[in-house]
């Protein structure tokens, strides 16, 4: 970083997710790069869950600017103020990254696949970009001529492997157009795309040929996602992975921890860009963006706040010198109301009526949270309660006769997302949870 920039206040990186740009642009960022040596030890195929506008975008984006074997001389230029500067693992640069956001991909019907293949190109001429000059002459070309992605996958794969290369796998929002699939079009689509010949099953069965092959290059991989329905129905289980979603020493991977956004506001206090105390800002924030906890274990311990909230609000703040005149984020209610298309996908809830008019009326429910479960189980009360805490919609508040207790954390949920679960019950010809609410 320039010296210009270590003496510039660091600015906020609101709707940011590139993790190099935060560094070179001067931008503030919660350090999470202690959590590296943790996800080495973890698992090879690490799967992780968390709502929407968390932050696992960045996060995924830290992994690759560490991982890349192209960064290898970047190191202090990406991670001089960052906690693994001084706590280097063993497998830095060491890796080609292949990257996937299948947010990118068109869930209509007649666009589907094709939006799909065409994706997965786009990736592998951003891989073929970074790291042709590792591979024979002629690599390129015999990519190209190949048309089908999964074909393409395992080229990569058998390549590198025979020069000792290795790959790391990223796939971020791994069940984006599954989910508007899902909540838009129905299960029968949905079924046609994940189960039996589906292009997407096809997909994550080759990427679980690639892990098993002699001298594969695949060595790794981290899957980001917010619910665990569509792994587990086109991986029949997940079996290539380990899900890590709920174990208490990721509670705080993602998101903003109460001494995190402390350190945050702090530091904008001591610049002068804040007319009011860091015990102040954090006091109005607390309840509408805060409360999230991820992991049984974690009770007791910190909880999280929603990073991408807490980011609107500072920005505001410090571009008007006031709070925001809105406390939710427009941004969050768009993603809230694509939830509830996706939570009333079957019309004959049932039960499923009960446990919402229980929350909205008690706030709070128990259950026992389910690591995964497919679309046909989705509307078992024990898995609508567990989508709703995957959602975000519910979090883990404490425990009783060793069901996790899941209440609503916090007044964004309160008061956005169950006026659409409300609303999306309604539209399901379900009378009286107006009145009864």
């Amino acid at each position: 970083m320039s010296t210009n920039n270590k003496n510039k206040v660091k600015g906020i990186p609101y709707g940011l997710s590139d993790y190099a740009r935060l560094v070179k642009d001067n931008y503030y960022y919660v350090d999470k790069t202690r959590f590296i040596p943790l996800i080495e030890e973890a698992a090879l195929y690490f799967f992780l869950i968390r709502p929407r506008r968390f932050g696992k975008t960045l996060l995924v984006n830290m992994l690759d600017s560490y991982y890349d074997i192209n960064n290898a001389d970047r190191f202090e230029e990406l991670f001089g103020e960052q906690w693994i500067y001084n706590h280097p693992t063993n497998l830095r640069a060491k890796f080609l990254i292949l990257r996937f956001n299948f947010s990118a991909v068109d869930s209509r019907p007649e666009r589907l696949e094709a939006s799909f293949e065409s994706h997965c190109n786009m990736r592998f001429l951003d891989f073929c970009n970074r790291y042709e000059h590792l591979f024979n002459p002629g690599f390129r070309e015999e990519l190209n001529s190949l048309t089908i992605s999964t074909d393409k996958l395992e080229y990569i794969n058998t390549q590198a492997g025979s020069l000792g290369l290795h790959i790391y796998l990223i796939i971020d929002e791994y069940d984006n157009f599954t989910n508007s699939i899902l909540a838009t079009i129905g299960k029968d689509a949905y079924t046609h795309t994940t189960h039996g010949d589906g292009f997407f099953r096809y997909f994550f069965n080759v990427l679980k040929l690639m892990t098993s092959e002699n001298e594969a290059a695949l060595r790794r991989m981290f899957i980001t996602g917010v619910s665990p329905i569509t792994l587990d129905d086109v991986t029949s289980g997940f079996n290539i992975g380990s899900n890590f979603t709920t174990d208490a020493q990721f509670n705080n991977v993602v998101g903003f921890s109460e001494i995190e956004l402390r350190q945050m506001l702090e530091y904008y206090h001591s610049a002068g860009m804040l007319a009011v105390t860091p015990n102040e800002m954090m006091a109005e924030m607390k309840p509408w963006y805060d409360n999230y906890s991820f992991a049984m274990r974690s009770l007791g311990g910190e909880s999280m706040y929603n990073s991408d909230m807490v980011l609107y609000y500072i920005s505001n703040y410090l571009r008007t010198g006031y709070p925001p005149d809105e406390m939710i984020d427009k941004n969050i209610r768009t993603d809230y109301n694509k939830l509830r298309h996706l939570i009333k996908t079957d019309r004959n809830l049932g039960s499923n009526f009960s446990v919402v008019r229980e929350v909205v009326e008690n706030g709070y429910t128990t259950a026992i949270i389910s690591n995964g479960f497919s679309v046909e189980e989705m509307t078992n009360p024990h898995n609508f309660k567990s989508l709703l805490y995957y959602f975000g919609l519910l979090s883990i508040q404490g425990v009783e006769a060793g069901e996790a207790i899941l209440s609503i954390p916090n007044h964004v949920v309160r008061e956005q997302m169950y006026t659409y679960l409300i609303e999306g019950f309604a539209d399901a010809d379900i009378s009286g949870m107006s009145e009864e609410a």
